[in-house]
């Protein structure tokens, strides 16, 4: 007897090449006994509701777009209250999620993974009613992951992100904020935060964090302070740059809950699109709360490189002083 697979996708994600691919694709799931229903979003939120409304119905749903794609899936399957494992197909300009992940470039061979046997439980994040798969972040450059028109996108990839950030650098403001966290609590004044399990954002590894499991339970969390001068600020920026962490301008640590606390309504990004305004934003770490199909020694040789890597403690002292 034959499963049924859903597959939602996204033809508008990165250079719309899965028109010429998606019947080699369904060919695939095909030649694995999938009885294949697909479904091409049309507006934001379809992926999502179509997951949500549809997938008790299925053994597996399958994605492919932008990691804002497999974001949606993610939300609908959570909030459907299924255990549905997930097939993802990166098509998007960047693909962070996909590269933590593993997954290949090339379409038909992820393909072949999102319905082949190996599946990592990943982690995944909530803010009030929402999931986030990989990033939520605040303050100076999030508006442009959502802002950047798509046909910017698809031309330039990810280089789109840092062309439309570097328009905005005379523009950027702090926000005074308190984090708490592992029972210790910092205030200060924060040009930037991004709470992460990812081993890449915005198409550049290892800027999260050292030591990035996807699978721990545990967020890896920078805050960047605010610059008192523009020395300052290409100080922060040659840092991330070179993947090296200057605690006299950055907080970074882990924690599987965080409670963040401004005067002022601070909007928020989730996987690259938009998510709300809040002064006080919890982030809670659902541990292992998605199966996700992948290429078990992919994963395990990331995972690996990673736990190589310079370990920071929950909450540096260093840091906070």
């Amino acid at each position: 007897m034959k499963k049924k697979l859903l597959f939602i996708y996204n033809a508008c994600a990165g250079k719309g090449k899965i028109r010429n691919q998606l019947v080699d694709i369904i060919e695939i799931f095909a030649r694995k006994n999938y009885d294949v229903t697909v479904v091409p979003t049309l507006k934001r939120g379809d992926a999502e509701e179509t997951a949500r409304k549809r997938c008790e119905d299925f053994e597996m749903v399958v994605c492919s777009g932008g990691d804002g794609t497999l974001d949606e899936v993610v939300n609908g399957i959570i909030k459907s209250g299924q255990d549905v494992p997930v097939g993802y197909i990166p098509a998007g300009s960047t693909n962070d999620y996909a590269n933590s992940l593993g997954l290949p470039k090339g379409m038909k061979q992820a393909a072949k993974i999102a319905v082949g046997k190996e599946i990592c439980k990943c982690d995944v994040g909530q803010i009030d009613e929402s999931v986030f798969v990989y990033v939520a972040a605040f303050g100076a450059f999030t508006e442009v992951s959502y802002a950047t028109p798509q046909e910017t996108k698809n031309l330039l990839g990810h280089a789109a992100y840092i062309l439309e950030g570097m328009k905005t650098l005379h523009t950027i403001r702090s926000c005074r904020m308190k984090v708490s966290a592992n029972g210790e609590t910092i205030e200060d004044d924060f040009i930037y935060g991004m709470v992460t399990n990812s081993i890449s954002i915005a198409g550049f590894k290892n800027n999260t964090n050292k030591n990035v499991l996807l699978d721990d339970g545990l967020f890896e969390v920078t805050l960047i302070r605010k610059p008192k001068n523009a020395i300052e600020l290409q100080t922060i920026i040659a840092s991330l740059l070179i993947e090296e962490f200057d605690s006299k301008y950055m907080y970074v640590f882990k924690a599987g809950e965080i409670i963040f606390e401004s005067e002022e309504e601070i909007p928020w990004t989730l996987d690259g699109e938009f998510g709300g305004k809040r002064k006080v934003t919890k982030i809670i770490n659902h541990k292992q709360a998605i199966s996700i199909k992948v290429n078990t020694k992919n994963v395990m040789k990331l995972m690996e490189q990673e736990k190589m890597q310079q370990n920071y403690s929950l909450l540096d002292k260093d840091m906070v002083d």
